[in-house]
Order: structure tokens, then C-alpha cells, then sequence
């Protein structure tokens, strides 16, 4: 505008443009690729769960606004599913949060519990909300990497104890981890734990995943090791688990101190959000056992599926022990620039991807890696493998 020397967007952003998912589907559409870039199922999740919901929108439940922390039903199902999984006890009134998605979620408890000048540890390559949510809190991000080795990726425990300063406010965890579909030990948490009650840390754990991991993993929430659930927020949410991304219904449950900072920034968000759905994953959470088993079976049959195509296109592949993401390394095709590498792809094979390198800080670590999302119909993966083995033919 005329006679405005000053940027319109806030500096805090500046540095955020349209992201990666945007720009990637886009091109998606327009070239008629198949996209295994943004993460979201190509099939709904159970008919009894979307009839859940319409049954809510008909009897008026949730049609008008929901109460702020969240309606009763789903906070009570919340509080049972940490209970009853992991031996976490959380009361419904006061130690738990409905949230608009998980992103709300960690929007919040940032917004929260970091202040200008803390800084916030993250692994990376990390989701990219973390980095915009950690800059609008004014914190200072301090990512410490985790590293390919043996065909997997690694958490390196001294370079964690080492980012750790006398302002670091807190730890940003995701276990599973997108996108490189590591989930952390027992080991490494236990580590992590210890390293956040010797330095009096906050974390804030991002756990969407919590239902998709595959063979020996094993997820355990940070909160359940000793000392832990006083000082940990822990993210969960609806989409990934039952394939209804579209709902965006995520929650937290805290301690009551950190579950009551959190809900002081998120009423000011969205203050509430997704009424008559929230009745439906309350239905949802309390689905048997054999619909987790299930899912995990089908999308352990896709990661093999797609990891095995992409092996043998030529791709090295990481090989996810969850998540619905593979990570593969480039540089076995020829090339090192995972940017120009899945600008080109759709043209060259009709398939859509996600250069790693948007995760992180240190751009040059993570350059030659590309992220495929392996939450799609058989058929669809099937047909995405024989086009990539172009790039072998």
C-alpha cells in the first residue's frame, strides 16, 4: 500500500510463507498426480462413527456452542483412554482440554507456557506448526536433530543435554515422530524425564500417533515415567486414529495448573470448535480393541507396500516404526536437492512428495530426504509404486 514502509505481516512470521502442503497439492491437482504428500486418508473411518455424528447434528447436541473446555462425553472417553492404556489418571473436570485439532493444541500450550526470550527444544526435522507456533510466542526454537543410522533415525541424548541452557523453558517432543517415523524407547524417554526434572523443564509432547505403530514399537507416553505427568502437556488427537482429519478435534491432558495456562490461550483461539463431533469421537475412543488392532494391520500392510516399491525404485528407505510417513534419502537417483527433486516428480512420474527439508532449521541436513505418506487406499499405493518405477526405468 501507498506511503506503508512498514511489512504488513508481523516480523515474528516473516519467515513463513505458504507452506510446503499447500504449494505441493496445488501442483497435485493441477498435473493430476497422486498425491502422497499431505497427510489425510483417501477413505473415511468408521460408518458408525460418522453416523455418531449425524445422529448429534439431528438430536442438536453440539449445534450451538459446546461448553469451553469441552463437552462432558468426550472428556470423560479422553480421561478413560489414558487410563485404561496407560495407567495415567486424569480428572475430566479439570486435567483435560478439547482442542481444535492437535495444531490448536500445540498453538496454545505455547502460547501458554513460553514467553520472549525462553527457548523451546524441538526435534528436527519437526512438524512445521512447532516453528511458527515457538515464533509467535516470542520463544527462540533450538532444534536438536535426529540422524539416519542403520536405517533408522536416532536421538542423539548428549547433543539433547547439551541444547539445554539456563533459558530453555521447555521440551517440544513428538513420539511417533512425523515425519520420520521413529518412536522413541523407553530408554530415550526415561533420558528425556531425567533431563527435564534435573532442569526443572516444562514438555509438551505431541503423541497424534499414539495408535500407529508397527512390529516390536511400543508407545509410551512421557507422562507415565516417574515424576512426569506434573510437568508434561500431552496432545492427542482424533484425526490420524480414526480418519476424520476434516473434524479437527484434538485434546490435552495436564496436570490442572498447566491444563488450566493452556485453556487461557486456546479460549482466545478458536474458544470452541467441532460441537456435534466431539459426541462422535467420545463414541469413537470407546471403540473395542480389534478396531486399533485393525487399523495398525492395514497401515502396517501399506508402509510394506509403498517401502518396498520405493526400494526398489532405487530410493534408501527408512523404514517408519510408525506414523503414516516414509522418509527416503535421494541421493541413491542422483540427486541431493529434495526441493527441485519433488518440483519435478509430478512431471516425471505423475507422483506427489514433501521435501524433508521444510522440517528443519539446518536446511542442509535434511536436503537430500523426501517424505511419502502411505495413508491411502491399496490401489492408489499400488498404482503410485508402478509410476515411480519410471524413475528406475
Amino acid at each position: 500500500m501507498a506511503g506503508m514502509t512498514r511489512p504488513l505481516l508481523n516480523r515474528r512470521l516473516a519467515e513463513f510463507g505458504t507452506t510446503i502442503f499447500a504449494e505441493m497439492s496445488a501442483l497435485a491437482a493441477r498435473t493430476g498426480s497422486i498425491n502422497l504428500g499431505q497427510g489425510f486418508p483417501d477413505t473415511d473411518g468408521p460408518e458408525e462413527i460418522r453416523e455418531a455424528a449425524v445422529r448429534a447434528l439431528r438430536d442438536g447436541r453440539g449445534n450451538q456452542y459446546p461448553p469451553g473446555p469441552g463437552v462432558p462425553e468426550l472428556r470423560s472417553a479422553i480421561a478413560d483412554h489414558q487410563r485404561e492404556r496407560y495407567g495415567l489418571a486424569y480428572d475430566p473436570d479439570t486435567e483435560v482440554l478439547v482442542t481444535a485439532g492437535a495444531t490448536e493444541a500445540i498453538a496454545a500450550a505455547l502460547l501458554a507456557l513460553v514467553e520472549p526470550g525462553d527457548e523451546v527444544i524441538a526435534l528436527e526435522p519437526y512438524y512445521d506448526s512447532y516453528a511458527a507456533c515457538i515464533a509467535m510466542a516470542g520463544g527462540t526454537r533450538v532444534p536438536v536433530t535426529l540422524r539416519p543410522h542403520e536405517g533408522a533415525y536416532v536421538l542423539d541424548l548428549d547433543e539433547l543435554r547439551a541444547a539445554v541452557t539456563n533459558r530453555t523453558r521447555l521440551i517440544l517432543l513428538n513420539t511417533p515422530h512425523n515425519p520420520t517415523g521413529t518412536v522413541l524407547t523407553r530408554a530415550e524417554l526415561t533420558a528425556v524425564a531425567e533431563l527435564a526434572i534435573e532442569r526443572d523443564l516444562l514438555v509438551v509432547t505431541d503423541e497424534v500417533y499414539e495408535h500407529l505403530v508397527f512390529d516390536d514399537a511400543e508407545h509410551l507416553p512421557l507422562a507415565s515415567l516417574p515424576g512426569m505427568q506434573e510437568r508434561t502437556v500431552t496432545i492427542g488427537s482424533a484425526g490420524k486414529t480414526f480418519s476424520f482429519t476434516g473434524w479437527k478435534v484434538g485434546w490435552i491432558t495436564a496436570s490442572p495448573g498447566l491444563t488450566s495456562a493452556v485453556r487461557s490461550a486456546k479460549q482466545f483461539l478458536t474458544y470452541v470448535s467441532s460441537g456435534p463431533f466431539q459426541y462422535a469421537i467420545a463414541e469413537a475412543l470407546r471403540l473395542p480393541a480389534a478396531y486399533f488392532d485393525t487399523l495398525r494391520a492395514d497401515l502396517s500392510a501399506k508402509r510394506d507396500l509403498l517401502s518396498e516399491g520405493l526400494a526398489q525404485t532405487g530410493f534408501e528407505v527408512y523404514r517408519p516404526a510408525g506414523t503414516y510417513f516414509v522418509t527416503t534419502d535421494i541421493r541413491p537417483l542422483g540427486a541431493t536437492d529434495g526441493f527441485a527433486f519433488c518440483r519435478s516428480l509430478p512431471e516425471r512420474a505423475g507422483v506427489v512428495a514433501i521435501p524433508n527439508a521444510v522440517f528443519y532449521d539446518h536446511r542442509e541436513a535434511g536436503a537430500p530426504f523426501v517424505r511419502f505418506a502411505f495413508c491411502k487406499r491399496t490401489d492408489v499405493l499400488q498404482e503410485a509404486v508402478e509410476r515411480l518405477g519410471r524413475l528406475a526405468r
